[in-house]
């Protein structure tokens, strides 16, 4: 016996997933939208810090009600081990041989102390593909560094981009390396799983998030080898834009604030923006750049009296991009969002129906479906190591004691 098989080209795919928070779980969860079937293994002691950060369902913060968990692990199967346990590894021995894939992101040598690593992994599944996900690889001086997406952003050397140049670096928002690096990661797989198909060989991919990230400041990088200017945070400026800022619009009811993004690109663009500021049309990219504090003192005096929807379509209408700041509920109610499906209603036991994203890609003949909501802890225990493993009830009771399961 199995589980249930998914639906797509990923389909017979079988993962094991004992990564957490985004960076990881995000891969997985791409290959359960597309067919493959992912066992989310868990700690039942140190609980997943998805789990515990908002948005939450009723705004009540609980390791069932995280609508990040829920998020980039919708699709998959829910299994908790304690690792520590020594039944535990061997149930994880077991399901790696049952798996064509397992990712992980622990620091950097603690499977291999529990003999749980690629090599020992592939001992036992020649033709298994492993990916290990950490910020900054397998090896090298730094390898022990462990962190978040923020780490990472900060050592890629993004963190110090982002922000005034007045002030401290306020870097991007968000643990920012988690976002790039589940890209390389999915593309490295895909590539393994096709390189097995054609020689039956296993893979080991060592993903540095850091590194991986550094290839989005690749351009800034060969500036300064070249000798050129190295790349500083300026805020809102562009060298190449101008007027390119954030300005204040007129609150609509029940709001404090309201804002509209707006980048002029061109000369021709310029001309078309003036007159509704009273601005000299005639001003070239240098003369704006070199007036910008006047310039955005009279675009901000326009938005300021009107409302972003109306800045918004106005400016477009022009050809001049703009757009106003979006909160959760224009998301919601967005019409591209709901021409593409974005967001996903599935039915949840626990909350009757939660909501999810959609895959940022579509496939024409094959277009991505999350199967089910992510588990619940533990919520797959049984079912996974009866139908996969086979254990019987007793056997099962006797893990359970042995302290593997919780």
């Amino acid at each position: 016996m199995t589980l249930p098989a998914g639906s797509g080209p990923l389909a017979g795919v079988k993962v094991l997933d004992l990564s957490w928070i985004v960076a990881g779980p995000t891969v997985g969860r791409a290959m359960a939208d597309y067919g493959a079937t992912v066992i989310r293994v868990e700690s039942p002691s140190r609980v997943d810090t998805a789990r515990v950060v908002g948005p939450f369902h009723g705004d009540e913060a609980g390791v069932e009600n995280s609508g990040l968990y829920g998020n980039v692990n919708a699709g998959k199967w829910g299994l908790t081990l304690d690792l520590r346990v020594p039944e535990a590894q061997n149930i994880f021995r077991r399901l790696a041989v049952w798996a064509d894939i397992v990712c992980e992101s622990f620091t950097a040598g603690v499977l291999a102390r529990w003999q749980l690593d690629d090599q020992h992994l592939r001992a036992l599944k020649p033709d298994l593909i492993m990916l290990s996900s950490t910020l900054l690889g397998q090896d090298g001086p730094y390898n022990q560094v462990s962190g978040f997406g923020s780490q990472g952003a900060g050592m890629a050397g993004i963190q110090d981009l982002a922000g005034w140049p007045d002030r401290a670096p306020a870097g991007p928002f968000g643990p920012y390396t988690d976002y790039p690096a589940p890209r390389f990661a999915l593309t490295a797989l895909l590539a393994a799983l096709d390189h097995r198909n054609r020689t039956g060989q296993g893979v080991f991919i060592d993903q540095a998030q850091a590194e991986g990230t550094l290839q989005l400041l690749a351009p800034a990088l060969i500036d300064v080898k070249n000798g050129g200017p190295a790349l500083e945070r300026r805020g809102n400026d562009d060298p190449q834009m101008s007027p390119h800022g954030v300005y204040p619009c007129a609150p609509p009811q029940g709001r404090a604030e309201s804002w509209v993004a707006i980048a002029v690109a061109s000369d021709d663009q310029w001309t078309r923006l003036a007159p509704l500021i009273r601005a000299d049309g005639t001003l070239s990219l240098d003369e704006r750049r070199q007036r910008q504090q006047e310039i955005d003192e009279q675009l901000a005096a326009w938005t300021s009296r009107r409302d972003a929807r109306e800045v918004e379509t106005v400016l477009q209408t022009l050809g001049i991009s703009a757009h106003r700041l979006a909160t959760t509920e224009d998301a919601a109610n967005d019409p591209q969002l709901a021409h593409r499906n974005h967001f996903r209603r599935l039915p949840h036991a626990l909350h009757g129906e939660t909501v999810v994203e959609a895959s940022r890609y579509i496939l024409s003949d094959t277009p991505a479906n999350p199967a089910r909501p992510a588990p619940q802890y533990g919520e797959h225990n049984e079912q996974i190591l009866k139908d996969v493993l086979s254990l019987t009830d007793t056997e099962i009771e006797n893990l359970a004691a042995s302290g593997a399961l919780s």
